[in-house]
């Protein structure tokens, strides 16, 4: 495995991308509630998608509490075109009624408690987390940070959890909080799943898939 500069990833990243100004690329939300459930809903699909379903989803259970005692069948319908809508669903609604009963109705702000929530994992923990509580603990992996980092050369890892024992061990504690979103942005953008820009990418002479290409 080829481990890149991993400071100098992040900071030329930082260059491309402002996430002050890059709010609307992500998840909305207002409280640790909404981020939570706006997280286990955007699994296999995008934010924009769920930021269209949570804005109706949240004006009908606008708290914990009233998603805990929702009707299956109509939260079914309304995160219908996020997909999987049926584990979806069963899953918001028992992950709200363990808030209500086990946590006193509050989201829980630790990683140990917040992976016994129905579909929740250490990604939505971490997000969650980082988020709602600006405690970083680990790193956020999904689809665009674990394609990212093995063009990159960062890991060699298929899982989540092994490819974020691998960041963390090579990035410093400082940079984790923001790995997850400067990594989406440019899986977004430029190091796109089926094409990859590498003549336009910044991070090329950095990143083993690009020089393999030109060799």
């Amino acid at each position: 495995m080829i481990i890149s500069n991993p400071v100098e990833i992040i900071l030329r990243l930082r260059s491309n991308y402002d996430l002050s100004k890059c709010s609307d690329e992500f998840l909305h939300f207002k409280n640790p509630y909404e981020i939570l459930i706006a997280t286990i809903l955007s699994a296999q699909t995008t934010d924009r998608c769920v930021n269209m379903v949570t804005r109706e989803l949240f004006e009908r259970y606008p708290d914990i509490e009233s998603l805990a005692n929702a009707d299956m069948g109509d939260v079914e319908k309304i995160v219908h075109s996020t997909g999987f809508y049926h584990t979806k669903a069963r899953n918001i609604i028992a992950t709200s009624r363990m808030v209500m009963t086990e946590y006193d109705g509050r989201v829980p702000d630790c990683m140990e408690d917040l992976i016994c929530l129905p579909g929740v994992g250490r990604k939505t923990a971490n997000i969650v987390l980082g988020h709602a509580f600006s405690k970083t603990v680990g790193i956020a992996v999904d689809t665009h940070v674990r394609r990212v980092s093995m063009r990159l050369g960062l890991t060699d890892q298929n899982e989540p959890d092994r490819i974020e024992a691998d960041l963390t061990r090579i990035f410093p504690h400082e940079y984790w909080g923001e790995i997850n979103q400067l990594f989406i942005l440019h899986g977004r953008k430029v190091c796109t799943a089926r094409k990859p820009a590498c003549d336009m990418c910044d991070l090329a002479d950095l990143c083993r898939y690009a020089i393999s290409i030109q060799n």
